[in-house]
């Protein structure tokens, strides 16, 4: 996808040549239209590309305004500066005064906004030469990029690239205008600390080492969670935060160790005006990105996303449903569909007309999406003109495919058992089968909330929070917290869009009993609450009013919004998937006398030893 320039009309543009004027240039280059011809004016940048014919010299200039052609030649360029025109290497970085002349019909370049203009130098001055580029930054027509290993080594040069440019400017405007539109709203924005406690999820915690406090930590937070409902029973009201956040967990592409979160919290507020409040901020976002974002987004409770999409972020791009048959092929003669109906589950699947026409290989691509998900397999048939084929249709009479609504033609594809099983495969099994069938959108931008998550979720026999311990219980399951607490739904919403989670949140628990019972639920003994939550408990005991917020994810956003494929490309400085920093060298070994003044020990290698290597083969050539 092509990168986007948007720019808000309410404010000045980042390009504005007075704003980027200064002693050693007039403006920018990328601000210059064919109303400039005729000025004279002195402009900075990077030599882009130089294309030498001879008597006439092209430049293309660059600066993060975009790129401009300048012409050298022996009618308007003085001799010492056409002489040095010809020794421009890639990336030298120089000075030009000139005029701005239009361009002839023929030689235009509708591409470039600048296009239909070029600078006819006077003079020049290298105000600083470059060294042979480890990597490029042109690329011509049909260049591939560099491997991003060698991309995230240079990311100096890597930067310079217009797209990757251009990513960063669209971030930048993003969380101005977030900045600009809670502060509309009447919201205060308060950093809170760096160097916090460590939390219950304590193993994905970064320590830091206290030198003044031998054996003791600071953790970088993961969240302001606590620090912003402290702030709400302090009386602020709406506290609003550009938070930079750190978690210690294994990287993917939509995964960074350190990330920055747009972090909100209200009192007296209820879930409408937290989620009124990011559909007005979405709106505006959306606007300055150049998608669509038109509240109020449509709502789906967590069973009904659940029990319709099998994920509780579904991309409602598409309109394929999962479809409950229990009652139609429970009765049929197969021990592995009665055997799951018997045991409490169900049978659920796809109804996709015109899918009989994937091949065998295609279909067990699907059903190998499905097993990676965590089913033991899928059942599946093809409804054809001899009546039917595929594992199911053995099963199948005539009845069976009228209550299907079978037409000629269909693919039908069935898992059998309990949801915690075929919901996580029928999800992986939708995705596979929208990609191979190339299904159309029936929109383009599916904005959705999910809401009334569980409060809990039980794995290997221990409980977990399902967003954090902090939610405040639905009040319709409240009374069935101490006897039943997996039925207790919590006031929780996620926001989605095109099946991303651009952000979570929920009301927050205001009445210390109630939150001690909640850690209680969660193993935690009173003496191992009062240590890790007491501060939290005491204020909520000062007299803490009902509030609630949400934290979303500003990579994220970035990312989706511009269609990229990874927060490499949102992210100036980002970590590999080995949260490695390649072009610093981050993280590297620490000096034994350092260590000591920490009053910390290596162990595992011994000094002297080699520090592991600072390339990632994780990240694909």
């Amino acid at each position: 996808m092509s990168p986007r320039t948007p720019s808000s009309p309410s404010q000045p543009s980042p390009h504005s040549p007075a704003l980027l004027a200064t002693h050693l240039r007039t403006g920018v280059v990328g601000a210059l239209r064919t109303e400039d011809a005729g000025q004279e004016v002195t402009l900075t940048g990077w030599v882009h590309r130089r294309r030498d014919l001879g008597g006439l010299l092209f430049v293309d200039l660059r600066d993060r305004s975009g790129l401009l052609q300048v012409s050298f030649g022996p009618d308007w360029t003085d001799a010492a500066s056409l002489a040095s025109a010809h020794r421009l290497g890639a990336e030298d970085v120089i000075q030009v005064h000139g005029q701005v002349r239009l361009r002839p019909e023929d030689a235009r370049n509708p591409e470039l906004p600048t296009g239909e203009v070029e600078l006819q130098a006077r003079s020049l001055t290298v105000l600083n030469g470059a060294e042979t580029p480890a990597i490029p930054v042109y690329r011509g027509p049909g260049d591939e990029l560099p491997a991003e290993e060698l991309r995230l080594r240079y990311r100096h040069l890597d930067l310079r690239r217009p797209e990757l440019q251009q990513n960063l400017l669209l971030r930048h405007q993003l969380i101005l205008a977030t900045r600009n539109y809670f502060h509309g709203l009447g919201f205060v924005e308060v950093e809170t600390p760096m160097l916090t406690k460590r939390t219950p999820e304590g193993a994905r915690d970064y320590l830091v080492p206290s030198r003044v406090h031998p054996g003791e930590f600071y953790a970088l937070p993961q969240s302001p969670q606590i620090y912003k409902q402290i702030l709400m029973t302090a009386g602020f009201d709406r506290y609003i935060q550009i938070a930079r956040c750190f978690r210690d967990e294994d990287l993917r592409a939509d995964r960074q160790p350190e990330f920055t979160q747009i972090d909100l919290e209200a009192a007296f507020v209820g879930p409408d005006d937290i989620l009124a409040w990011v559909e007005g901020l979405m709106a505006e976002l959306a606007r300055i990105a150049g998608i669509d974002a038109e509240p109020p987004f449509h709502r789906l409770t967590w069973a009904e996303a659940m029990d319709r999409y099998g994920s509780d972020r579904p991309d409602l791009r598409w309109e394929l449903e999962i479809r409950d048959w229990s009652r139609v092929l429970g009765t049929a003669d197969s021990a592995i569909l009665r055997g799951a109906v018997d045991a409490g589950g169900r049978i659920r699947g796809f109804r996709l007309a015109g899918g009989a026409s994937l091949s065998r290989r295609q279909v067990e691509e699907i059903e190998a999406a499905a097993k990676a998900a965590g089913a033991p397999g899928l059942l599946w048939a093809k409804r054809t003109a001899e009546g039917g084929s595929g594992p199911l249709s053995r099963w199948l009479d005539e009845g069976h495919w009228t209550a299907l609504e079978a037409a000629e033609g269909d693919l039908f594809l069935v898992a059998a058992g309990p949801d915690r099983v075929t919901s996580p495969a029928l999800s992986a099994t939708r995705e596979a089968a929208i990609r191979l069938l190339d299904l159309p959108r029936v929109r383009d931008h599916a904005w959705l909330w999910v809401l009334d998550f569980p409060l809990f979720e039980k794995e290997d026999g221990e409980m977990w929070a399902n967003h954090h311990p902090f939610v405040l219980p639905h009040p319709d399951d409240a009374d069935r917290l101490a006897d039943d607490p997996l039925s207790v739904r919590g006031i929780a919403y996620d926001l989605v869009y095109n099946g991303s989670e651009l952000g979570s949140g929920s009301l927050r628990i205001h009445d210390p009993a109630v939150q001690r019972k909640v850690l209680g639920l969660l193993g935690l003994d009173d003496d191992e609450i009062d240590r890790k939550f007491g501060f939290l408990l005491e204020a909520l005991a000062s007299g803490a009013p009902p509030h609630g917020g949400i934290a979303l994810g500003m990579d994220r956003i970035v990312k989706d919004f511009l269609g990229a494929p990874s927060l490499r490309d949102v992210i100036a400085f980002p970590k590999t998937t080995a949260a490695r920093a390649l072009f610093e060298g981050a993280p590297s070994p620490v000096g034994s006398h350092e260590l000591v003044e920490l009053h910390l020990e290596r162990r595992g290698r011994k000094a002297g030893d080699e520090a592991p290597p600072a390339t990632d083969p994780e990240i694909p050539a």
